[in-house]
């Protein structure tokens, strides 16, 4: 595609009003997805989604989309709120004001223990993920601010993340079968609220933006004291930028050990032992373990600072530990990282065909069936006699996939039951998520 042709695409049109407005990464964005359709004209692409909580983050970013290109909206009902329906329906109002689609999708709290926040951004993406894939959209855009990697960081820098970590929120990535975008991460919060001023376009603040309990908010009331000192949103993201190139230097020197010592085995990343002592120390081990971690459990984040440089100062002191949803075992010279059972056992039955981060394809020509998916387990492998022949450890096949009509087991792919069903990970591949920002 010719620069003149993404100059083209990025023509503002009606009913945007532009003025001096300046996305510095909306280009960059525009050009993969054309590149990824093969279209030079962003106006004949096929409908990328925008993810629409009616703050002004995400309403700006659904307004300028649209005036570049085809789009269709997708909130998602926490039901946490009373007055959640309702804002809701006033994104469905300002969707359809830009002759834009929508489509509200309701989330159900699977239990009331754990980390809420955690859970319902999980479920929002699980739940926008299966939406889109099930209309066939390929890309889903989240509306991310230059504020939000500043925010980011500082809450990084608190858990002692380490340099990956430290190097920012992704820009794109593929998680549960769909390509995620954050085409504003260079662009402040306060530039979108200006474009929603300028075409008097309202917005709704969420409550729970104010609420000290979480530490983004805490980050950011101290924002105001943090910039007194030279540490302002501006500083944050240079900063990020620098230690982002530094990660992908780490990256470069690390991908000739990954060649050589590591492989996957079925949703498990193996490490050869060998070298790691003298070949693989410091960051460049807790780049890798950081990131094994984070791909078996499908995490956003590896663990804390201290918990991942313990495992990386012992990882041979134990023959088995679990870690981060992961059970992580050391064996005749192997390093084993598994999704550990227990992390996934009370995980609710999907009704859909992905669960965890596995999408499980049913027999050709045959749909779920009203069955559901959910951990093997242990009584579902006392129903694969055949399990050893899979070369898969026992605390491996547990935590795998398997297919369920109430108590009768209907497949388990990884542990030699098929019967026409296939298992696949959703999640990027373990090469980009440890290669690619």
């Amino acid at each position: 595609m010719t620069d003149r042709s993404v100059e083209r695409s990025l023509d503002c049109r009606a009913p945007l009003s532009c003025g001096s407005f300046v996305f510095p990464g909306l280009a960059g964005f525009v050009a993969r997805i054309c590149q990824a359709q093969g279209c030079a004209d962003a106006r004949h692409l096929a409908p990328v989604a925008v993810a629409v909580s009616g703050g002004g983050d995400s309403l700006a970013a659904l307004r300028i989309l649209a005036a570049r290109m085809p789009v269709v909206a997708v909130t998602v009902n926490h039901g946490l709120r009373a007055a959640a329906a309702d804002e809701a329906a006033f994104v469905a109002r300002e969707a359809a004001s830009l002759g834009v689609d929508h489509h509200t999708l309701h989330w159900h709290r699977p239990d009331a223990s754990g980390n809420l926040m955690d859970q319902a951004r999980r479920g929002r993406l699980s739940l926008i993920a299966q939406w889109a894939s099930a209309r066939g959209i390929a890309d889903v855009v989240l509306g991310h601010t230059a504020d939000d990697q500043a925010e980011t960081f500082v809450m990084r820098l608190a858990r002692a993340s380490g340099v990956g970590g430290l190097s920012g929120m992704r820009r794109h990535w593929r998680e549960r079968g769909v390509t995620w975008h954050r085409p504003f991460l260079d662009t402040p919060r306060e530039t979108l609220r200006d474009v929603l001023r300028a075409n008097g376009a309202r917005w709704i603040d969420d409550p729970s933006n104010d609420d000290p309990a979480y530490s983004r908010v805490r980050v950011r009331q101290a924002a105001p004291m943090l910039a007194e000192l030279g540490l302002d949103r501006a500083a944050l993201t240079r900063v990020v930028d620098h230690l982002a190139a530094a990660d992908h230097a780490i990256s470069t020197a690390l991908r000739g050990y990954v060649t050589r010592y590591v492989r996957l085995d079925r949703g498990d990343v193996l490490v050869e032992a060998n070298g790691l002592d003298t070949d693989l120390q410091g960051e460049f081990r807790r780049r890798l373990f950081g990131a094994a971690l984070q791909w078996v459990s499908g995490a956003d984040y590896a663990p804390r600072g201290p918990k991942l440089d313990d495992l990386c100062a012992t990882y041979d002191a134990r023959p088995a530990r679990t870690l981060h949803g992961v059970q992580i075992s050391f064996r005749d010279g192997i390093l084993r990282f598994a999704r550990e059972y227990r992390a996934v056992a009370r995980r609710p039955a999907a009704q859909g065909l992905i669960w965890d981060r596995w999408a499980m394809r049913p027999p050709q020509g045959q749909g779920a069936g009203g069955a559901d998916l959910r951990a093997l387990g242990p009584e579902g492998l006392a129903h694969c006699p055949q399990w050893r022949d899979t070369g898969l450890p026992r605390a491996s096949l547990m935590a795998s996939p398997a297919v369920w009509h109430g108590d009768a087991l209907i497949s388990a792919p990884l542990a030699g039951i098929s019967r026409g069903w296939h298992a696949e990970i959703t999640t990027q591949s373990f090469d980009t998520m440890l290669f690619t920002r």
